[in-house]
């Protein structure tokens, strides 16, 4: 984050499971907790010892005392033993993306995002784990009329993705009503951005086509809008998610910086001083025209507002992946 945007330091639990902890938001996340103190198990599928992406994202915590990795799969793992003594299971675990969920691949999309979920819960209530905070999306609210998103406003999710957000969500809110459950916070994060942002991402691709000159293929006209979400605003909300005793239910995440695709490409060639070539296509199904969240209750239940602009979120990503890019300099 930009050094004079810091967030106030916030209380962090004093053991927590991080699933999807080789992820893009979770790796961040878990990084995040053990700077705070916090003891961290983190749980991936995916093996730092031979994922590329896990052994990326996953490189900060490397040798750090407070992080504890365990390469297994939710869907069969025994989950009770990762969660004994734990304050709080930061539930990130599962399949993103849009466009895959359409067709053959949406079982996967099912069991990752909704089984394992239900055998997550199952273990909390075992286990009596108090809090569970679980990443749910902005995509569960589907097409607007074009006003700001409200946690109260009915879903109508627009892709197989969505829908399977959606139920994980419900679900976990359906467990968080049992007397025996634990208390549970659905985060619906709007386009989280920043370094080690999975590559299909826009932000990514945008950024990577004005370093690379590459071209970039752009879907629909450019005119969709998105509530860009810095990856460290997020990480300060979800951890507060876990510690605020009176937090529960949905929360919206976002309304940061409200920007079309062009303004983000336009800001990525200011950055880099490299226009972009692109490559338009057609409009993806599933893909809405607009998101724009309402932080209200963010800001009432969590004491939470994002603090990094959009230009200053782009110019740390870009910054991250330059150092990635051999020979890169910038452009006169």
């Amino acid at each position: 984050m930009p050094q004079h945007e810091q967030h106030p330091t916030t209380a962090a639990p004093r053991r927590a499971v991080v699933t999807g902890s080789a992820g893009f938001i979770g790796s961040h996340l878990a990084h995040a907790l053990v700077q705070a103190g916090t003891t961290v198990i983190g749980v991936d599928r995916r093996d730092p010892s031979a994922d590329a992406t896990a052994i990326a994202n996953l490189a900060s915590l490397r040798g750090l005392p407070g992080y504890h990795h365990i390469t297994a799969d939710l869907l069969n793992c025994a989950i009770d033993p990762l969660l004994i003594d734990a304050d709080a299971v930061f539930h990130l675990a599962g399949i993103p993306g849009v466009r895959p969920s359409w067709g053959p691949q949406f079982s996967d999309y099912l069991a990752s995002n909704v089984l394992a979920t239900h055998r997550v819960l199952e273990a909390c209530t075992r286990i009596g784990v108090p809090r569970l905070v679980v990443a749910s999306s902005s995509s569960i609210y589907g097409p607007t009329d074009g006003g700001a998103s409200v946690e109260a406003d009915r879903p109508k999710p627009a892709s197989p993705y969505a829908v399977t957000k959606l139920a994980e969500e419900q679900l976990c809110l359906a467990y968080a009503e049992r007397p025996v459950g634990p208390s549970v916070v659905a985060l619906r994060y709007f386009t989280v951005y920043g370094p080690r942002q999975r590559a299909d991402m826009f932000t990514h691709r945008a950024l990577q086509a004005a370093l690379t000159g590459q071209p970039l293929r752009l879907y629909g006209d450019g005119h969709q809008r998105r509530d860009f979400t810095y990856i460290d605003d997020v990480v300060a909300a979800t951890i507060t998610a876990a510690t605020v005793p009176t937090a529960q239910g949905a929360i919206n995440v976002g309304g940061g910086s409200n920007a079309s695709l062009l303004e983000v490409i336009n800001i990525a060639t200011s950055l880099t001083g490299r226009d972009i070539q692109l490559q338009q296509d057609h409009a993806r199904s599933g893909d809405v025209l607009l998101t724009r969240a309402d932080p209200s209750r963010a800001r009432e239940v969590l004491g939470w507002q994002p603090r990094v602009d959009l230009h200053s979120g782009l110019r740390a990503h870009m910054q991250a992946l330059a150092a990635q890019v051999p020979n890169y300099s910038r452009a006169a």
